[in-house]
């Protein structure tokens, strides 16, 4: 039986939804079906229309799988500490601090402002989440697919 193939484009679209939800306090899903690769969503804000489309087993595990968010793939505060020891090690322990308390992001993105690194970490941590994705989907046996002419790699 052939792998499955996942865009990996679509992969990011979805993965970005999940962790949006995270953002919003909302419950935001989406499930890649194993048979096909095709990416299915669910959430509170998403039109009911495309949510009532999902399967009545949706939440059979030998069928689909929930894609994780973030915080499954290490890739939120962990993350951030990681590009600063890596890029401003002077500032780690401010940002680390940063961690402790409500409103981390925006302070740790006004500290990369500051010392010029804020393009910097969006390639970064945009490497990063498509590095997680490709794993994840290849571990779970599915073939990375990306448009011709995208920036997908």
């Amino acid at each position: 039986m052939p792998k499955p193939s996942i865009n990996l484009q679509d992969l990011l679209d979805a993965f970005a939804w999940v962790s949006s939800g995270e953002a919003v306090g909302f419950d935001c899903v989406a499930y890649v079906n194993k048979a096909t690769g095709a990416i299915l969503y669910s959430g509170e804000e998403i039109d009911e229309e495309i949510d009532e489309k999902l399967p009545d087993d949706i939440g059979d595990e030998e069928k689909y799988l929930a894609l994780p968010d973030k915080r499954d793939f290490g890739l939120g505060s962990f993350l951030a500490l990681r590009f600063v020891a890596e890029n401003i090690p002077d500032s780690y322990e401010r940002v680390q601090q940063y961690f402790r308390k409500k409103g981390a992001y925006s302070r740790f993105k006004d500290e990369l402002d500051r010392a010029g690194q804020l393009k910097e970490w969006y390639e970064y941590e945009q490497r990063a989440t498509r590095e997680a994705l490709e794993e994840w989907s290849i571990e779970h046996g599915f073939l990375i697919e990306c448009r011709p002419g995208s920036k997908d790699h």
